[in-house]
């Protein structure tokens, strides 16, 4: 058996310059078929980020998953400049393979700014599990002995491929300038998500699913090294899309992140 050896996010985004304001970004060669969403995101993330200044660190992004990426093929992000205004910054990125864009990323910076400090009261915290979590099946095993992340479910099920609400961490320490921290997060915060927002009495039944589109905002400073609780429910489902909200919180209750993603879901055969 090949053994698996786990991915840093430091190589995830690793980009080289390709151009002006294009950057080449890493693929991996094993795990499944498709590339996951959540690194195409980050490194979109980290391409846009290295085209604005430090002391405008990102607020939010959003995102369009237009073709599955594949592994182990030329994956470039190309950056538009769109908006460098006195406050906030705007870059558009397109994520490209095989001269077709496969993912669209729009993301806003802003500075530093003073503001009344509020939000919703954080859920009741519980230690994380001792126990990680691993999925019985084998490309999904595969995916996370390779993830740069650990998680923790707080109702684990190997079986399941949702596994909200958990702990998740990055298993290395990682500067903590909020870019790079925000391009972690973005990449943990598609774990999962599309299968959470399915209606809760369809989970478990045979279907294609597919992320359609997916939204961050950063809330506060935080460290990924760290324990966090990413917890993510279903909103809606309807047309053959579900849509789900999502929360990251860090171990003192301070809500660092939210997130929304739209899903594809699709009897077997239908596409």
């Amino acid at each position: 058996m090949t053994e698996i050896r786990r991915r840093t996010l430091a190589s995830i985004l690793d980009l080289v310059p390709s151009g002006e304001d294009r950057w080449m970004a890493p693929t991996p060669g094993e795990g499944p078929p498709r590339l996951f969403g959540g690194q195409v995101a980050a490194q979109a993330l980290s391409a846009a980020c290295r085209t604005v200044p430090a002391e405008r660190p990102p607020h939010s992004l959003h995102g369009y998953f237009i073709r599955p990426g594949r592994p182990d093929s030329t994956l470039e992000m190309v950056v538009e400049r769109t908006r460098d205004g006195r406050s906030f910054t705007t870059r558009h990125v397109t994520a490209i393979q095989e001269d077709k864009a496969i993912f669209n990323l729009t993301a806003s910076f802003q500075i530093t700014e003073e503001g009344i400090d509020w939000q919703v009261p954080p859920p009741e915290l519980s230690p994380p599990p001792e126990e990680e979590f691993m999925p019985v099946e084998p490309m999904l095993r595969a995916f996370w002995q390779a993830s740069p992340f650990q998680l923790r479910p707080l109702h684990p099920d190997a079986e399941r491929h949702v596994a909200h609400p958990c702990w998740v961490r990055l298993v290395e320490e990682l500067p903590k300038d909020p870019a790079i921290q925000a391009c972690a997060l973005t990449f943990i915060s598609d774990m999962g998500v599309v299968g959470s927002a399915r209606a809760p009495e369809d989970r478990g039944r045979p279907a294609s699913l597919a992320s359609l589109d997916h939204a961050v905002w950063f809330h506060r400073p935080f460290d990924m090294a760290e324990w966090h609780l990413f917890s993510v429910d279903p909103v809606s489902n309807s047309g053959a899309r579900g849509l789900a909200f999502g929360s990251m919180y860090s171990s003192d209750g301070r809500l660092v992140a939210s997130m929304a993603q739209e899903g594809l879901f699709r009897k077997p055969g239908l596409g």
